[in-house]
């Protein structure tokens, strides 16, 4: 995900001597961080990242961007952690939390480990005896849920879905007669191939594509797959985006009209 961009007002911090505000040694701290708008951020996530001993995340330069903002103290130790680094990065780590430190982990926005670095890291941890604390936080795949309108009862998170055509219609295909709300993130340059692919392997289902959730210039767009899929066809968009589509529910499959039967029952999620 892309890095938070808003200006945020000053939050009041608890004092560093407040029970809550002590964290433990040996600790992995997985600190969600805001997608898009700064404001986001949470008390409790200044509050870790402001006494951790080191911290890894995807993108130093970005994280630095949270301290400077909020006016907190950096741990003496900051190191990159990314896909590209994992295992070298990791050993790191393990030899800090070896060492008794509290390790903060964090990816660009969002969310470590939710596609992006960060998985692997928390299992060894854990297989290693070492304690994890999720530090939550702002998320895309609730927000873009919640605001397309789509039964939010049972949903799967799909992640990014494969660059080359077959693989991706093959990844689609999976979902096909599932009931749940499907989420997938994808890049500017290619959420257009994906709506093509899924009107192609999943029906003309009502969706939402998502841009830029949270910043100034969040973008929501809902309709049939069809709908959705020409009106973005050829379209340049700038950020990341978030794509909601419809389980396999005929009350939720567009008719000739472009509309669905789910639109005169308003507050029913019922999928029986």
């Amino acid at each position: 995900m892309s890095s938070p961009q808003t200006t945020p007002q000053p939050l009041p911090r608890p004092a560093a001597s407040s029970p809550e505000a002590k964290l433990t040694p040996s600790t992995l701290y997985v600190i969600a961080t805001p997608i898009g708008n700064l404001g986001d951020i949470t008390h409790r996530a200044l509050r870790t990242l402001g006494q951790i001993d080191a911290l890894a995340c995807e993108d130093t330069r970005r994280t630095r961007i949270i301290y400077a903002a909020y006016e907190i103290p950096s741990p003496r130790t900051v190191l990159s952690y990314r896909q590209q680094n994992e295992d070298h990065a990791g050993r790191r780590i393990m030899g800090l939390l070896a060492d008794g430190l509290a390790v903060g982990l964090c990816s660009d926005a969002g969310y470590p480990g939710i596609s992006d670095a960060g998985y692997r890291i928390i299992s060894v941890a854990l297989e290693k005896g070492y304690r994890v604390e999720v530090i939550p936080g702002a998320g895309a795949i609730e927000i873009a849920l919640l605001s397309s309108g789509l039964p939010t009862s049972s949903f799967t998170f799909k992640g990014f879905p494969p660059k080359k055509p077959g693989a991706r219609k093959k990844f689609l295909l999976m979902e096909k007669d599932s009931p749940h709300t499907l989420v997938f993130y994808d890049s500017p340059f290619r959420f257009q191939v994906l709506l093509r692919d899924a009107l192609e392997v999943l029906g003309n289902r009502q969706a939402a594509v998502c841009i830029e959730l949270t910043k100034k210039f969040e973008s929501i767009r809902r309709g049939p797959l069809a709908e959705l899929t020409a009106a973005f066809e050829g379209k340049t968009v700038r950020g990341e985006v978030t794509v909601v589509i419809a389980g396999s529910n005929p009350k939720f499959a567009a008719d000739k009209a472009g509309q669905t039967e789910a639109n005169s029952e308003p507050g029913d999620e019922s999928e029986d």
